[in-house]
């Protein structure tokens, strides 16, 4: 039994569609809400709903559990989220819970950049979660990835919807000088799974980005060549841009982007350029022609607005 936390995000449901394919059988762990969680429809799952601050109900949730994906995080969730409940604790208590459960394995989806000594909230929360994981019992994986996207990411798909409602003008920090190693979710996901079938990578932290790399200013560019917009990239220092988010997020229910979000695009997030290849043997796809959902996206809107 493999048991994914967070797996209503968009890798968690990328990765719980293609586990299923394969034939292991899954438990998520949702944590309570009102709201309807966001599972792949169709695909046979056990569901626990138990919050990682409660740690009696994640050690029922382990029961025969010999595997665990460890996904959740608060980096998506805006003003909602608690990076130290979630990310930091919450991932200590998964880490007990597995070691008094006898769990055989325990994968963790990190950051490139992560560590306890960054100055970035989410940079910061990931490594701590990293430490917790190192110094538990349990043998673990981690990877660490560059910026994740595909048709339901947080990445491209915030950007597009920004690059959208701009008034011509586009604020970016740093002047877009920022290096990102995109990856593609199918790639990121073929990888965790065969980190999952291989013993050689027990305890071993791997870093891994696609197989090019691109400042915030090209990615902008990318975007804006695959969806047919045309907006001025203008440059923002990087403090002004923060502030300026804050206040939006506050007044604007739904704003597309949370102050964490810019955490992303504060530091370089790269690896060696061969790192798919070298550790699992994969060839990443490439940025640009995996962005078709952007084009399949705009044209669904037109049509719901009487354009086509």
């Amino acid at each position: 039994m493999i048991l994914i936390t967070g797996a209503t995000g968009f890798i968690g449901r990328a990765l719980v569609r293609q586990l299923s394919s394969t034939g292991y059988p899954l438990r998520t762990l949702i944590r309570p809400s009102s709201r309807t969680p966001r599972l792949p429809k169709g695909v046979p799952v056990e569901v626990a709903v138990v919050s990682l601050a409660d740690t009696r109900g994640l050690r029922a949730a382990m029961r025969d559990v010999e595997t665990i994906i460890h996904l959740a995080s608060a980096e998506n969730q805006g003003a909602r989220g608690n990076l130290l409940t979630t990310d930091i604790q919450g991932t200590q208590n998964l880490v007990d819970a597995a070691a008094d459960a006898g769990v055989d394995r325990l994968l963790y989806l990190s950051h490139l950049g992560s560590a306890r000594t960054s100055g970035y909230p989410v940079f910061k929360a990931k490594g701590l979660a990293e430490e917790s994981i190192r110094s538990g019992a349990t043998p673990y994986t981690i990877i660490r990835s560059s910026v994740v996207y595909g048709a339901e990411d947080h990445f491209t798909n915030n950007l597009d919807r920004l690059l959208r409602y701009a008034p011509g003008v586009f604020p970016i920090p740093n002047g877009g000088r920022v290096v990102v190693q995109p990856v593609w979710v199918e790639d990121l996901i073929t990888c965790m799974i065969w980190a999952l079938q291989n013993e050689d990578t027990v305890n071993k932290v791997y870093e891994l980005g696609g197989n090019e790399f691109f400042t915030l200013q090209q990615i902008l560019e990318i975007i804006m060549d695959v969806t047919k917009r045309r907006r001025w990239l203008a440059p923002m220092s990087p403090i002004t841009l923060r502030a300026l988010t804050v206040f939006l997020e506050g007044v604007l229910p739904g704003f597309p982007i949370s102050s964490l979000f810019l955490d992303y695009f504060a530091v370089n997030r790269t690896t060696s350029v061969d790192s798919m290849p070298r550790h699992f043997g994969l060839m990443p796809a490439r940025f640009s022609y995996r962005l078709e959902y952007l084009v399949r996206k705009r044209w669904y809107q037109r049509l719901l607005r009487g354009q086509v």
